[in-house]
């Protein structure tokens, strides 16, 4: 049989397990009879996260046409659909959404459950954007929510660990279409980071920073502007000179597969995310770690990781640094309080990061660190539990959700349920 793994192939969900159901009614009597299920997305998370004691559940032959109701400025998609199609269909009728994570291969409802996130001071993670969704909960039964009508109890829904049911449709806010361009750096003086943190966060809509931790530098900083009509290149960044092509964050691969950057205007979904939807962003042989720390611990978790740079070298590919907007969503790493993502890409080598990650996860304890949920990390659960205040109230939704448990998994029984 043919394996069905997630997208780094270090979970193997098992090809005889996965249902791939053509309706929502079929849908609805699959998780009525079924014992356990989980949902597979784009299948982008690094972890167990999606992985079931039971079946399956593979949305992609569930197509629901999308809606756009002007009136309420939202959008309505099947849960599956991808950043990238969905961005397309927007940006012709003239609206957008106000950020979009990197890769616009994930999917709408996996990314909003995991709290994935773009970059910029004044954008929160993808789920924010989430006042809808359409669910089937554990005993077969089809649930409309919004925000309006649910109140606060919905703050703990879209990021959901998918642990409330299926998600079938997502509901969006949507802002009118904009222009924009970007720019590359490269060589960012690593104390003019420490030196001028907010300033360089703020200096643009979205900014990256991509860095190895070593040679006192930031090998690349990417600034993404909004416009209102086409502006030349900048030819200065707090230091870093403009970048002398376009360029991949690992300067060693091809940028073919990069959104257009030395300063070429083009459509909010062309510039928001780093790669192209119609390439491959990588082989997807790496593991992938992301960490947030508070808004005000960044420079100290910056400075502490320097500090491992050589430790980390063997196994690193490349590091970029974002911020992100507070929130009201309950599992979310950045909860009422704006926080710094800091994402690692590994070579595959579980082994070894296995050892190396308690030592990154050791210096960046005391800063109150919380792990992305889709990626690999090491924490446990008594480390994360106390960022999160309203873990109480999320435990009293998934069993209000699912009595029976069929949506747990040994993920949610360790970090959600204890």
């Amino acid at each position: 049989m043919t394996a069905v793994r997630n997208w780094a192939g270090n979970v193997d969900f098992g090809e005889e397990r996965v249902r791939s159901p053509k309706s929502v009614d079929e849908l609805r009597e699959l998780v009525r009879s079924s014992e356990a299920v989980r949902v597979l997305g784009s299948r982008h998370s690094f972890n167990d996260i999606a992985l079931s004691p039971g079946i399956h559940v593979s949305l992609d032959q569930l197509s629901q046409p999308t809606t756009i109701d002007r009136d309420r400025q939202t959008v309505t998609c099947s849960a599956n659909l991808t950043y990238g199609a969905l961005c397309c269909a927007l940006d012709g009728d003239g609206l957008a959404l106000g950020n979009l994570a990197s890769l616009p291969h994930i999917s709408v409802a996996g990314a909003c459950a995991t709290a994935t996130h773009g970059s910029g001071d004044g954008n929160p993670n993808l789920a924010a954007a989430v006042v809808g969704l359409e669910l089937v909960t554990g005993d077969g039964e089809l649930r409309v929510l919004s925000s309006e009508e649910e109140g606060e109890a919905f703050d703990g829904m879209a990021v959901n660990l998918g642990g409330l049911g299926v998600v079938t449709r997502v509901t969006l806010a949507t802002v009118p279409a904009f222009s924009m361009h970007q720019n590359v750096f490269e060589d960012l003086p690593v104390s003019t980071v420490y030196d001028c943190f907010d300033e360089i966060m703020a200096s643009a809509y979205s900014v990256s920073l991509f860095t190895d931790w070593r040679d006192g530098c930031v090998n690349q900083a990417w600034a993404k502007h909004r416009l209102a009509s086409p502006q030349p290149p900048a030819d200065e960044f707090f230091g870093a000179r403009p970048a002398p092509t376009h360029r991949h964050p690992m300067v060693e691969l091809s940028a073919d597969g990069c959104t257009a950057q030395m300063g070429e205007p083009g459509p909010w979904h062309e510039r928001l995310p780093h790669f192209l939807l119609d390439h491959n962003p990588a082989s997807g042989d790496e593991l992938q770690t992301e960490y947030f720390v508070p808004r005000e611990h960044a420079v100290a978790a910056l400075r502490a990781l320097e500090q491992l740079g050589d430790r980390l070298a063997p196994l690193l590919m490349m590091s970029e640094v974002r911020s992100v907007a507070g929130d009201r969503l309950w599992r979310s790493p950045s909860y009422r309080e704006p926080t710094v993502g800091i994402h690692f890409s590994w070579r595959n080598d579980w082994p070894a990061l296995r050892a190396l990650l308690p030592v990154v996860e050791g210096a960046l304890s005391p800063l109150h660190v919380c792990p992305h949920w889709g990626k690999v990390f090491t924490l446990k659960p008594a480390q994360i539990a106390p960022q999160y205040p309203r873990i109480g109230d999320f435990r009293e939704l998934l069993h209000e959700f699912d009595p029976q448990g069929k949506f747990r998994n040994d993920y949610l029984n360790r970090y959600v349920l204890g």
